[in-house]
């Protein structure tokens, strides 16, 4: 069995996404006292996208303001999921010493000393016993309702086995109709045990789950599926590279066939084989040497030099790809420098290796000013890397302030045509365009369509056509900022037998792009967060009139027993330092994450002020 840990801060969103990539089947942690968390939420619903089981265990119930069934309505509400309580606490607070098995109708009650196997199993407590029996029956309805003969069995007064019961609380939990919810104290081993063993009783083996499909190059399904079968040809998936003191670790799942020691694999992403060096299973920090990993098995291989996340490994002679990882685009950026020379070397091979670790981590370099920029999902993300950078490596860095990754688009369609035409002695450069600029829709981003109708542009000059306006989507007319969601179509033109050209129609495209796009309407537009802060209840009117100060629009407010969940849509602009705000207004007891949501224009005293900044930037670079 292999077990992954992942963060619960929205930052880190990627260790949660590449993780659900390769799991059969999870455990959903949750607070006894804190409930659903906006963070627990947020991954609950990449779970959900992922199609992965999961078992639901509410932990810390020896804390104060502990309380199980409010987590469990918390679980029903917010995340719209079916509970199936399966354990009820015996106790609260401080007094809790145990769990009662809802199915077996048995208590198991565990001495102070914080060892597992001190317990003891007794009747269920005389105040306890109509609960349990209620949720007794709930459970038994919910379970056979996944078995039509075993439900009319049941109808017809015939109590189902507890084997039956199992069989049918491992089907709905494959199936995701109900999500098996336990409750104890992992600090104190208090109802632990029943988990582990709800881990092996329902979730899926990699026999159960649905096959991994597989694709084209250009990410679209073929139809065929990665079986999980040792006979079949090797299929397996890098989802994580780590850097450590023994060299770089690339985590691997197979999904099919056996990955051998002293194998050579394919990597479909690069077209390159690879040998198979040493196979380790992973044990935390502990790593126990293999030669053979087979068909749903997750190891790490060492010194593979080639493989990013991502990456498909196959056999040399059954090339295939597996559905890619997309990763969400960065959202905030800072420049940083090495304090001294020496560091420059230290803090790019740093870099290389980080990257490599995250995929949601960016680094580009500044053409004008050679400054190096950090991209992240968010401050928390970016000041780690930092702190990566300095205590691990030894680069020490200056740093500057976060800059917003604000986005141009349009808002007007034209119509509009371009010649690119150039002679200077032999032969010239000729290529006519027509075409329509178009806003698109929101998340699409660019999309280049043709219609050309007969030979007026033939087709081999497409391509350059598309090419020439991706590349000048990279910096709008407005203030440089990279172009969303704008639809160009090519409806004709006009082409020279001897001048035309690739490069002759591509800077056409150029051209157009620069003719066109300021009578398009530009418009500025910038990254909104979805911001979920918890406050106490007598912070609310104060934590809400901030947000709203802060350009904030409210869209929900959920009481609780120990404070108030509001959700608002922020600018991330507005929102650099608010923890700091936060934990003022609410005496250090408030708490907060924040999650990129969409893209909204700019009010126009926001646009002329980043427009000019922008503009500002650039002159002093270029003097």
């Amino acid at each position: 069995m292999n077990i992954i840990d992942t963060p619960g801060h929205v930052d880190f969103t990627v260790e949660v996404y590449r993780s659900l990539k390769v799991l059969d089947g999870g455990v959903g942690v949750f607070c006894g006292s804190g409930g659903v968390e906006p963070q627990s939420e947020t991954n609950w619903r990449y779970a959900n996208e992922s199609e992965v089981a999961r078992l639901i265990f509410v932990n810390k119930l020896d804390r104060l303001g502990a309380d199980f069934y409010r987590v469990v309505d918390q679980v029903r509400n917010v995340l719209a999921a079916n509970p199936l309580v399966m354990t009820l606490p015996i106790g609260r607070e401080d007094d809790f010493v145990g769990v009662v098995d809802v199915l077996t109708k048995k208590a198991y009650v565990w001495d102070d000393s914080g060892l597992p196997e001190n317990y003891e199993v007794v009747d269920v407590p005389a105040d306890m016993v109509d609960d349990v029996e209620s949720y007794h029956e709930q459970l038994i309805e919910a379970a056979v309702e996944m078995d039509d003969d075993l439900m009319m069995e049941y109808m017809e007064g015939e109590m189902p086995s507890i084997e039956d019961v199992k069989r049918c609380i491992r089907e709905g939990t494959r199936t995701m109709h109900f999500f098996p919810t336990f409750c104890g104290s992992a600090f104190k081993n208090k109802g632990i045990q029943l988990v582990l063993d709800a881990v092996v009783d329902y979730l899926p083996s990699p026999t159960e789950v649905d096959p991994q499909p597989l694709t084209d190059e250009e990410g679209e399904p073929t139809g065929e599926v990665a079986k999980v079968d040792v006979a079949e040809p090797l299929r397996a998936l890098a989802f994580k590279i780590m850097d450590d003191r023994f060299g770089a670790l690339t985590f691997i799942r197979v999904y099919s066939g056996m990955m051998k020691k002293g194998d050579t694999i394919l990597n479909s992403a690069t077209g390159k084989t690879e040998r198979i060096g040493r196979m380790v299973e992973m044990h935390a920090d502990d790593r126990t040497e293999i030669d053979v990993a087979q068909a749903g098995d997750i190891f790490a291989c060492i010194g593979m030099k080639n493989v990013q996340t991502g990456h498909t490994l196959c056999s040399t002679d059954s090339p295939c790809t597996l559905e890619a990882m997309v990763f969400p685009d960065p959202v905030i950026s800072i420049a940083v420098a090495p304090k001294d020379k020496g560091g420059s070397e230290k803090m790019g091979i740093a870099i290389g290796k980080m990257i490599a670790e995250d995929p949601s981590f960016r680094v580009e370099t500044d053409e004008d000013s050679g400054e190096t920029i950090l991209k992240g999902m968010g401050e928390l993300h970016l000041d780690i890397k930092i702190d990566i950078l300095r205590r691990t490596y030894g680069v020490e860095l200056e740093v500057g302030q976060p800059q917003v990754a604000y986005r141009e688009t349009i808002t007007q369609a034209i119509e509009d045509s371009y010649t690119h035409k150039k002679q200077s002695g032999g032969s010239g450069q000729f290529g006519k365009i027509d075409y329509r600029i178009t806003p698109g829709q929101p998340g699409d981003g660019y999309v280049f369509t043709s219609s050309v109708v007969g030979g007026n542009v033939p087709k081999e000059f497409f391509p350059a056509i598309e090419k020439g306006f991706q590349v000048m989507m990279e910096e709008g007319p407005l203030a440089g900022f990279p172009v969303l969601d704008v639809a160009v179509e090519l409806y004709d033109g006009g082409f020279h037998a001897v001048d035309s050209s690739a490069i002759a129609f591509e800077l056409a495209a150029k051209g157009a792009f620069r003719q066109s796009m300021p009578k398009a309407g530009p418009q500025l537009i910038e990254p909104i967060m979805k911001v979920d802060v918890f406050t106490p209840d007598d912070h609310v009117g104060d934590v809400i009139g901030d947000l709203n100060r802060r350009r904030g629009m409210i869209k929900d407010q959920e009481a609780g027993t120990t404070g108030v969940r509001v959700k608002a849509d922020v600018p991330l602009a507005e929102m650099f330092g608010y923890i700091g705000s936060l934990r003022t207004m609410t005496s250090g007891r408030g708490q907060f994450s924040m999650e990129f949501s969409h893209y909204l224009p700019c009010p126009a005293s926001v646009a002329t002020t980043v427009i000019e900044e922008a503009k500002a930037r650039k002159e002093a670079k270029s003097k």
